[in-house]
């Protein structure tokens, strides 16, 4: 796979949570040469499923959510538009920022930002709230009404870009990097014989509810799932105990959201595979699909392994291609060592 290319066709499809269709329409078209066969459910997930040939196989469910923070116009004042956030949106970096409003055709507009020049003093270091923030259409108040309905979903507007060595950068790589990292997956288990089916999730509604990943669990019935996320990398501006490094790695949750039987063997694939691999202890919630997967009807045994991510939830966010690659190694391995004993899921090399 190159990591690049179908970042860029998955980050440039917009998708912010609730409005994923245009996203799950490029998820369904690089997920379905890998499966066996492609279905979207009643909430706008995308499932495919790789059967591996034997009868009454169990299951494995494999998420990593398509949808991406975003905002939602609310009002439009003097030909501005007013609006909200859909998921965790930080006002710090909005002024002056482009953004594509998902209109049909789509508009440009930018933040409106006052000129440093005329800030009363003290001003310049004061966060401006959300709820006070504007986006510039160039439109008069006719037209903006005429064009843009309120509850018009809007995204960031930014190109997928190459940093030096193994980093890319792009917009909504939370979760679309890890959506990649399944179909690298699927593409590593090419020709490998599996005691498993292998369903593939690209769920809606993660940064608002985890309603889609929940639904789409509770309908294929999965004898264990795994939720592949993100999680906080680290840069020069954050400490290291809060974080883990970019090009070291994933990292495999460890918590009561997350079954032991799972990080064990997980942690056995890594060893097998000499994968570099980080302990993340999640002493509650764990913030990602795994926690509503989890209750899913009587309850789904549940794995989390995230991919280390800088400046999350912000216009670009950037990761390593090689630990990419690394995640994907070890979700094939851990998949190849799956095996049922006694009507038992096990891992075994």
């Amino acid at each position: 796979m190159n990591y690049f290319d179908c970042l860029a066709r998955l980050s440039q499809a917009p998708g912010p949570s609730g409005f994923e269709e245009r996203a799950v329409d490029a998820a369904c078209e690089l997920l379905s040469p890998l499966t066996d066969g492609v279905r979207r459910d009643r909430l706008g997930s995308v499932i495919g499923l790789r059967r591996c040939g034997k009868e009454n196989a169990p299951k494995v469910l494999l998420d990593a959510h398509l949808d991406e923070v975003g905002l939602i116009v609310t009002g439009i004042e003097e030909g501005f538009l007013r609006f909200s956030s859909l998921g965790g949106i930080d006002p710090r970096i909005l002024p002056d920022r482009e953004i594509t409003v998902l209109t049909d055709p789509p508009i440009l507009g930018v933040v409106a930002v006052k000129p440093p020049h005329v800030m009363a003093a003290g001003e310049e270091d004061s966060v401006v709230p959300l709820k006070d923030l504007y986006l510039d259409i160039g439109m008069s108040q006719a037209q903006a009404e005429q064009t843009v309905p309120l509850g018009t979903p809007m995204v960031y507007r930014e190109d997928i870009l190459r940093l030096a060595g193994d980093r890319i950068a792009g917009k909504s790589l939370d979760d679309r990097a890890c959506f990649a990292i399944l179909l690298r997956t699927l593409e590593l288990l090419e020709g490998e014989t599996l005691n498993v089916d292998v369903a593939v999730l690209g769920s809606c509604f993660e940064e608002t509810s985890g309603d889609g990943a929940l639904v789409a669990t509770f309908a294929e019935r999965p004898d264990c799932a795994i939720a592949v996320d993100v999680t906080f990398g680290v840069s020069h501006d954050g400490p290291e105990e809060t974080g883990f490094a970019l090009g070291k790695g994933p990292a495999v949750g460890i918590g009561p959201n997350c079954a032991r039987w799972m990080v064990d063997g997980l942690r056995k694939a890594c060893a097998a595979r000499k994968i570099n691999w980080n302990p993340e202890v999640m002493a509650g919630n764990t913030g990602t699909n795994g926690w509503e997967m989890q209750v899913a009807r009587e309850g789904v045994p549940v794995a989390l392994v995230s991919l280390p991510l800088n400046y999350m939830h912000t216009p670009l966010e950037v990761i390593s291609e090689g630990d990419a690659e690394q995640t994907a190694r070890l979700l094939a391995d851990f998949l190849l060592g799956l095996r049922e004993e006694d009507g038992v899921l096990c891992w075994k090399n």
